[in-house]
């Protein structure tokens, strides 16, 4: 939503137009396909606040959308540097527009790791992980389950004294009414005041981890053992490299490949094929798409781990891939099933 905003709103801007959240709002919906309210924009402005300058004005060409020229609108500016002009006036640009995304997103991935905070520091036992060593979530925190954005609050229109509620009535017309409708009103408004006040206030303090009845009898240091034991491979994995989670990735691959690579020499007949040619033919037979650069890594790889039953030999005219096919299958299985287990404890 922020991008289409930041699309609709930079095209009106750039234009010397007003923009309207009539016009933003109709753009959005035409773009998105989904509704867009104010409470939408709210939310934006919680997650960056320096993205719009918003305020009420009115005396705003409308052209026939069924609002008056007279009547308040909330309009939207992009908030730019003194550098970001063109002509002498400020513009929005596509490197600016690519910029702000980004803000945006940063704003958003923080807000979000602010919660996963507060649900490792709720684990029994609690958990700190450093947030620039944080590359992924924990297992068990739920990103979808992370309470929507709290709207920011919107400039309103100046409003004349309006009367909301049953006491403000009550109060206003004292003296006015007859005693029966001032009795009515009295009487609203002690109900409405009594229902405020015994609303229950949720507690959003996380309940403490009580000891499940399966674990009766169960020594308490044991237990406390095995929780730190797996609080410290959990973090090791929240705080893993990204190249280290792209090696455990292919290793995990490598068992099925290996079937398929040996498939490939024995319907191929030959003693060696050229990288091209294998990486070619195990694409062509392997269950998921994977450009031929991607299989090539997975086949050095393989020589990596197994150089006695696949060898790469770099010549001057290009670069081959042997496999010893009388190797038992079985067992390469098994070493490349340890090797990528050997290497997720890690």
């Amino acid at each position: 939503m922020f991008c289409s905003v930041d699309t609709i709103a930079g095209m009106l801007f750039n234009r010397a137009e007003t923009v309207t959240f009539a016009k933003v709002k109709q753009g959005v919906q035409d773009m998105m396909r989904k509704q867009f309210e104010e409470r939408h924009v709210g939310q934006i402005k919680a997650v960056y606040p320096t993205s719009y300058r918003l305020r009420q004005e009115k005396n705003i060409p409308t052209f026939g959308n069924g609002v008056k020229k007279s009547d308040y609108q909330l309009t939207l500016e992009p908030v730019l540097g003194e550098e970001e002009k063109v002509d002498g006036r400020p513009h929005l640009s596509a490197s600016r527009l690519l910029a702000r995304r980004k803000e945006f997103h940063r704003n958003l991935v923080n807000i979000v790791k602010q919660h996963h905070k507060a649900f490792l520091a709720a684990l029994s036992p609690p958990m700190v992980v450093p947030e620039e060593k944080l590359t992924r979530w924990h297992p068990r925190f739920n990103v979808d389950e992370v309470p929507d954005i709290s709207p920011a609050e919107l400039p309103r229109p100046p409003q004349e004294d309006r009367l909301s509620t049953a006491q403000e009535v009550l109060s206003a017309a004292r003296g006015m009414l007859s005693p029966k409708m001032e009795k009515a009103l009295a009487n609203l408004a002690l109900r409405t005041a009594e229902a405020g006040a015994g609303e229950p206030v949720a507690s959003k303090a996380p309940s403490p981890a009580s000891t499940s009845s399966a674990l009766k009898g169960v020594s308490q240091a044991l237990l406390e053992r095995i929780r730190a034991k797996e609080a410290r491979k959990l973090q090791a994995l929240m705080t893993r490299d990204p190249r280290q989670e792209e090696r455990l990735a292919m290793l995990g691959r490598l068992p099925a490949m290996a079937r398929i690579l040996r498939n490939v020499f024995v319907a191929e007949k030959k003693p060696a094929l050229t990288m091209e040619v294998a990486c070619a033919r195990m694409a062509d037979s392997y269950d998921a798409q994977m450009p031929p650069g991607e299989m090539e890594k997975h086949l050095r790889l393989f020589a990596e781990l197994l150089p006695d039953w696949v060898g790469i030999h770099a010549l001057s005219t290009d670069t081959y891939i042997k496999l010893d096919k009388g190797k038992d299958l079985g067992l390469v299985t098994e070493m490349l099933t340890r090797a990528a287990k050997e290497a997720e404890a890690l």
